[in-house]
């Protein structure tokens, strides 16, 4: 922050004002805690459906990864699965500059993690596809849905979040808001569209405890 002189106002104000100016962001327009441009914390040694421990290092030379939260349990997820293999595939192929992750923060038996591995089995799912029983990345996401999309650059900056689309109908989608956050983010420009509403079902968020520390 700049230093600032004000006439005529207390040392007290000043220091009221400069706690407004140095406190964390404000939440976006639909995401409670996170807004466009926030950096969001790298995750670490979160369990995937492969048997193996995932972290940000796998995708950190990516210029654009894909999170998504999602879950096996939820209809709107299920809707949307093979669009997220099918933007899977497309970063799997040669010479992509993004990648897909996919992460679980729901901790019911049918979204544990025994049931995601039978789930991506099935599937074929191309992704990785990660639980977190601490939902603390959800947390740290502001992420609410399932599911819900954040595109992020190299540095972990949100660029767009919100929906896959505007339909969950994929016959009558007519905007692939993740799409064009990608394209414009990999082309050097600002997405005409970064934040819409996401739709699903809610997290089911574990009510914290007092004493609990909060999200990262």
């Amino acid at each position: 922050m700049r230093n600032v002189r004000l006439p005529g106002v207390g040392r007290w104000v000043v220091r009221a004002l400069v706690a407004v100016a140095t406190a964390p962001l404000v939440a976006g327009t639909f995401n409670p805690d996170r807004d466009i441009g926030d950096v969001v914390p790298a995750w670490t040694d979160l369990p995937g459906t492969d048997g193996k421990l995932h972290g940000w290092s796998e995708v950190a030379d990516r210029d654009a990864v894909v999170v998504v939260f999602t879950c096996n349990s939820c209809p709107y997820a299920v809707d949307y699965e093979e669009r997220i293999n099918d933007l899977a595939r497309r970063a799997g192929e040669p010479g992509s500059r993004f990648a897909v992750v996919a992460i679980n923060c729901n901790t019911i038996p049918a979204d544990g993690l025994e049931a995601m591995k039978q789930r991506a089995a099935a599937r074929g799912f191309r992704f990785p596809y990660l639980f977190d029983a601490s939902q603390e990345t959800a947390r740290a996401f502001g992420a609410v849905r399932t599911p819900e999309f954040f595109v992020l650059d190299r540095q972990r900056r949100i660029v767009a979040m919100g929906a896959m689309d505007d339909a969950t109908d994929p016959a009558k989608v007519t905007r692939r808001y993740v799409d064009e956050a990608l394209a414009a983010l990999l082309d050097g420009r600002v997405p005409e569209v970064a934040e819409t509403a996401p739709v699903g079902c809610s997290i089911r968020f574990a009510r914290r405890r007092r004493g609990d520390p909060p999200a990262p």
